[in-house]
């Protein structure tokens, strides 16, 4: 039961990231590695203001925010240097160490002493003590549910159909004179405060910052996005925001099965293979589907 309930706190976790590299990857086509340094920025600027006395909530709120400040400088080294889109995400990934490092002080922040959005008097006091057992993976359901519900209501915007358009078409936003650049640079903001907020949620489930925990984080995000996307495609009434968080739940789920016959210090190989795997099925359903469709037009 435990396994389960690590399982399900870990993918629902790991979904919020999923949110900001569905925006990026499948929105707006762009491979932005500057996600492995804003996941351990929120948990940086977590980390930091806890120790100082901070109210934890608010750090979710302030942790958004530094991922998307950061997320806005990507978007400007791409648009208005005119730099490429990978080495764009390349060049933040790599700044961000040494910001999250300042920020957090020292390469391990323990916060074990404490309290946390998951551990304080006032969770604690919600509820009956039966439920003791599964608060924090309720908090966290309630906060990616919040999560993927304004995602949702925002790209029933406006401007959420300017963002898909840019990934789409990006000479119909030109046509409606809006600037793509513009568009682009909130998009890349909104997804990399989405996984900033993971990250702030993750060093506050874990009690700890370590400067590395973001490695890898753009794997998993995109590993969740590719599974969800693929699994549950011809499901109309399924959202894919709801999509990607379940297939971030479900490659928990298999790294979890998998580390558990392996040593821990195979994890990253497990990762590795398993995003392989993931890639390998992902595009030969989508030749099938090419495929299927050029049968239907011959005939």
């Amino acid at each position: 039961m435990n396994l389960v309930i690590s399982i399900l706190e870990q993918g629902f976790i790991y979904g919020i990231l999923a949110l900001g590299i569905y925006i990026t990857y499948k929105i707006l086509d762009f491979p932005d590695l500057t996600v492995d340094g804003s996941f351990p920025l929120g948990a940086a600027i977590s980390a930091a203001l806890i120790t100082r006395g901070m109210n934890p909530y608010l750090t979710l709120l302030v942790s958004f925010a530094g991922g998307a400040l950061a997320g806005v400088c990507t978007g400007l080294i791409h648009v208005k240097c005119k730099v490429r889109d990978l080495l764009s995400g390349i060049i933040m990934m790599t700044a961000l160490w040494t910001v999250n490092l300042r920020i957090a002080g020292t390469s391990n922040v323990p916060l074990f002493s404490q309290k946390t959005i998951f551990r304080n008097e006032w969770i604690q006091g919600i509820g009956p003590e039966a439920i003791a057992p599964y608060r924090t993976l309720l908090l966290i359901i309630v906060l990616t549910v919040i999560s993927k519900v304004l995602l949702d209501l925002y790209l029933q915007t406006k401007s959420g159909y300017l963002l898909r358009a840019v990934g789409d078409n990006d000479k119909l936003v030109t046509s409606l004179a809006k600037d793509q650049g513009n568009v682009k640079i909130l998009g890349l903001a909104i997804a990399n405060g989405l996984v900033a907020l993971a990250g702030c949620i993750f060093c506050q489930e874990e009690r700890v910052f370590e400067i590395s925990m973001g490695t890898g984080a753009m794997v998993i995000g995109l590993a969740s996005v590719i599974i969800g996307t693929s699994m549950f495609r011809n499901l109309c009434f399924m959202k894919t925001t709801t999509a990607v968080i379940i297939g971030s739940i479900l490659y928990k789920a298999c790294v979890a099965i998998a580390i558990r016959n392996f040593e821990p210090q195979d994890m990253k190989l497990i990762t590795a293979v398993l995003f392989l795997i993931v890639l390998v099925i992902s595009m030969e359903r989508k030749k099938k589907v090419k495929k299927n469709a050029g049968t239907e037009r011959h005939s």
